[in-house]
């Protein structure tokens, strides 16, 4: 496994804090389905992403294919660049929330 590999690897279980199981449980929820774009169907793409993590989650390192170390990558951008925007005040019930947590990051994780 090349260094590169294992950098983007290890940033990506560094930016997903849920686990799969948890992932799972929270994209059946209401909050879940009601934030993020939507482009030719009813589900978003964060949603869509969300139900690609758990997938991810699941697999054995050493069987990731370049997509997946791509969908990891671009998991890392987002988590990165939507934690940069974090509004004032309490985050727990705001969509801001919800969309990290569609990708697998809960910003309250360890917080609460």
């Amino acid at each position: 496994m090349s260094k590169d590999v294992k950098s983007a690897i290890d940033e990506f279980h560094a930016s997903v804090n849920m686990t799969a199981k948890e992932l799972e449980s929270w994209l059946k929820t209401e909050e879940s389905q009601s934030v993020g774009q939507k482009k030719d169907d009813d589900e978003s793409i964060g949603h869509k992403s969300g139900k690609r993590i758990v997938q991810l989650l699941h697999k054995k390192k050493d069987d990731y294919t370049d997509d997946d170390l791509s969908h990891m990558k671009k998991v890392v951008s987002y988590v990165h660049r939507h934690s940069a925007q974090q509004p004032e005040g309490d985050v727990e019930d705001t969509h801001w929330r919800y969309s990290l947590m569609n990708w697998g990051h809960d910003p309250l994780k360890g917080k609460k």
